[in-house]
């Protein structure tokens, strides 16, 4: 931005700063929360709407897909309706779709209502983002947005705390309707407070791109969801979906090829460390939130953890992450980016060991620990990955080039969530069918005491008991096997390290740019 763009802002007095400052962090803070709040409640709503863990896992993946998706338009919306229209009416419909997602009577609803709050919610974080670097000179946005960036992280951290508190003390209902009074409060301090925008309806965007993009990446994500439930191809659903994928990502590419202005420049992915960078964070985001949708049932259903302290487990992995983001933001440029993101991995690799050799007796100490060590590996890594995609990028493409990064990322949480639940539910009967042929009356450990009595095969109570252990046995087998997926996966991440290209550049990103990578 220009001295010349700097003295066109809009003078605010010193209340509409602090209103204005005030209710922006709201809006922030309440997307971000929202990110992780509902993932220890997932188990009481699983048991209140009588779904499966795949059905249920839809409450996340759908808001991540919808406001991954959603972010894209949201510069062409503020072009053509004005900033504080398009802020205001963000919130606002957050709002009203967090109270719907409390209201809700089954899966379908729940996952139609976070659909709306996901899209709705997508734009709050650019649009926070603007506001702040609108309201500060240019000497003092760095301490803006790293106070901004800190917020954000506080949502994430705070998210599993307040959603076991509010689930245990009133019901899961209320880790939506939470968000109420900060999007009341927000919305009317940026309706007094903020100045609208000048229009500019003559900025455009490839909506046929984008639509299919978008209907790619939905038609994929559903077919994933189902597949497991559908018994896959077998399945005409799972095939309509699959066809429908092909030909949006199709028309997609054909748009990105041939039209004048593509939703997507060409030109991004000539160059390598976008193209590798985008595809290590995609492989970091397939593991980041589904770490967290498998351990709130695991410590919940198999370990019998209560709901507030499973939160109190987790919530500590989203500090381990702050730490690791802001002490990798002040080395860049001075340490090579590649072995920040090769320390961060290895630190990875780490607490994804740990995570295979878990078991449901697995001691409060470890969980902590183990999320500390996770969050810190992942803060190493996508804040530098953020970084160094754009030191051989032109300073035209960074904005887009920030726009898909934070896409693929969001896309690869969606799915890493629904492959793991769907290898959970498929590896549980596959372990289940294996522990359960060698478990006839002839077994030895069957015919011995109390063992004997109580697991008798030959006895309906017998029998109930020793299916049920089976299940629990199968269960355990089952979520180590995501966490060595999870493991093979970061292994597969490492070698592309190499391939990176460091660029002086990072050194001469201004701090904006950087929040905007990771953000």
């Amino acid at each position: 931005m220009s001295e010349t763009e700097d003295e066109d802002l809009p003078v605010y007095s010193r209340t509409g700063l602090i209103v204005i400052a005030v209710c922006t962090m709201l809006a922030t803070l309440m997307q971000a929360l929202d990110s992780t709040i509902a993932n220890v409640a997932l188990p009481y709503m699983q048991g209140s709407m009588s779904a499966s863990q795949t059905q249920i896992n839809w409450v996340l993946t759908s808001y991540i897909i919808a406001a991954a998706i959603m972010t894209a338009p949201t510069g062409v919306l503020v072009a053509h309706f004005g900033r504080t229209r398009v802020y205001v009416v963000s919130i606002v419909g957050f709002t009203i779709a967090s109270i719907l997602c409390g209201a809700a009577q089954s899966v379908g609803q729940i996952v139609l209502f976070r659909l709306l709050q996901g899209a709705f919610g997508a734009a709050l974080i650019p649009l926070s983002q603007t506001v702040l670097l609108e309201l500060f000179p240019r000497e003092k946005r760095g301490m803006a947005m790293s106070l901004w960036g800190i917020g954000v992280q506080v949502g994430p951290i705070a998210g599993p705390f307040v959603g076991g508190f509010l689930t245990e003390n009133f019901s899961w209902r209320w880790v939506f309707y939470v968000n109420v009074p900060f999007g009341i409060i927000a919305t009317l301090g940026l309706l007094f407070f903020l100045k609208e925008t000048t229009r500019n309806r003559v900025m455009s965007m490839d909506w046929l791109g984008f639509a299919a993009l978008s209907l790619g990446i939905g038609a994929i994500q559903l077919l994933i969801d189902r597949g497991e439930e559908v018994d896959w191809f077998n399945s005409t659903e799972i095939i309509v979906e699959a066809v429908v994928a092909g030909v949006g990502f199709y028309i997609f590419i054909v748009q990105m090829l041939l039209a004048q202005k593509p939703f997507l420049s060409l030109a991004l992915f000539k160059d390598v460390n976008f193209v590798l960078g985008t595809a290590m964070v995609f492989l970091v985001g397939t593991n980041s939130y589904a770490t967290l949708a498998l351990l709130s049932p695991y410590l919940q259903n198999l370990a019998g953890d209560p709901v507030m302290l499973t939160g109190f487990l987790l919530g500590p992995r989203g500090f381990g992450m702050m730490v690791a983001m802001l002490i990798s933001g002040q080395i860049l440029g001075k340490v090579d980016v590649r072995m920040i993101i090769g320390t961060g991995l290895a630190i990875s690799l780490i607490a994804m060991t740990s995570f295979t050799h878990w078991t449901p007796d697995v001691s409060q100490h470890d969980i902590i620990v183990n999320g500390i060590i996770q969050g810190i590996g992942v803060g190493f890594i996508v804040m530098p990955l953020s970084a160094i995609i754009y030191t051989t990028l032109a300073p035209a493409l960074r904005v887009e080039a920030a726009g898909v990064f934070n896409l693929v990322r969001n896309l690869g949480s969606a799915l890493g969530i629904a492959v793991t639940s769907a290898l959970l539910q498929s590896n549980t009967q596959i372990n289940h069918e294996i522990i359960g042929a060698s478990v006839t009356p002839f077994n030895h450990a069957l015919q011995n005491g109390a063992m004997g009595q109580y697991w008798n095969p030959a006895t309906r109570a017998g029998a109930a008991a020793l299916d049920g252990m089976i299940t629990r046995q199968a269960t355990i087998i089952a979520y180590s096997d995501d966490f060595k997926l999870m493991l093979l996966t970061t292994f597969l991440i490492m070698p592309m390290v190499l391939l990176l290209r460091p660029g002086k550049n990072i050194v001469e990103m201004t701090p904006e740019e950087k929040a905007s990578a990771v953000h």
